[in-house]
């Protein structure tokens, strides 16, 4: 059975543990062109806009529910250490797999391990995900009222709906919500895992994204609307990247990281010479 890496997986084993399943999981998905966890995040995102967009009084009657006294909660210790283990966990889980896949490359005998292509998969989901997505081109540049700051719940701005981006709020603003975007992207490393492990982990990344969500709502920094669609675009992200790294015909799911570049270079340049020349 070939490793995710050059190194053997170790002496230990679990009943019913097979280490390099995950990356293989991931080859026969693509390889036999299922979409439809895509097709399903596409749909549930274009509906999520037009339920919003018909009835934007949904996000206010939801965030009305945790404005008790005047006041969302998240004011407390308690509180804030909640936000931070869903803010932090995600980059936790991440600094994991790469010392798993370092500890793997160095020679070490672990039961699993990431290999390169799973951790170019997981690094660019995160980075284009909750990063540049999310934070940079819509957090930055929508300018949504969070909910603690509209006048419904005693802050100074008008609501917006999501189609609005002419609100009050300057920058880091509600639309989309990061955290429910980092909590969602937990899927992404959740499906590398080998069966037995990988169902329920993938069962337990959303309900982190789920928990991740409802907090940030009851803190009034994110509307519904917000945390819907923050954790629907890191889905998407999720399973186009995953379609890129584990392409159709790229071969073995261990193969390096640069096999990557490798296929659509080569695939690019058949292409390029197909085309008929110029007269």
């Amino acid at each position: 059975m070939p490793t995710s890496g050059p190194f053997p997986p170790g002496p230990n084993s679990i009943p019913g543990f097979r280490p390099d399943a995950g990356q293989a999981v991931q080859a026969r998905r693509i390889g036999r062109g299922d979409m439809k966890a895509l097709r399903i995040y596409l749909a549930l995102t274009a509906l999520t806009l037009a339920v919003f967009a018909v009835w934007p009084s949904i996000d206010l009657t939801v965030a009305n529910f945790f404005f008790r006294n005047g006041k969302f909660d998240g004011d407390g210790l308690p509180d804030m250490l909640m936000r931070d283990f869903f803010r932090v966990t995600p980059f936790v889980v991440l600094a994991v797999y790469g010392a798993l896949w370092l500890t793997r490359r160095l020679g070490a005998n672990v039961i699993w391990a990431p290999s390169n292509r799973a951790m170019v998969f997981l690094i660019a989901t995160m980075i284009v995900g909750p990063g540049l997505v999310v934070n940079l081109l819509f957090k930055d540049n929508w300018h949504r009222p969070r909910p603690a700051q509209t006048e419904q719940f005693s802050g100074k701005d008008e609501f917006r709906p999501w189609y609005e981006t002419n609100g009050g709020c300057v920058k880091n603003c509600s639309f989309v919500s990061g955290e429910a975007s980092t909590g969602f992207w937990m899927v992404a490393p959740a499906s590398l895992l080998p069966p037995p492990v990988q169902g329920p982990a993938i069962v337990a990344a959303f309900v982190f994204g789920a928990a991740a969500s409802l907090l940030r709502m009851a803190f009034g920094g994110h509307y519904l609307s917000d945390v819907i669609l923050g954790g629907l675009l890191t889905l998407i992200i999720i399973e186009v990247a995953r379609r890129l790294i584990w392409p159709r015909g790229a071969g073995p799911p261990d193969r390096e990281a640069g096999d990557v570049l490798g296929y659509w270079l080569s695939r690019w340049r058949r292409r390029s010479a197909s085309k008929p020349s110029a007269a």
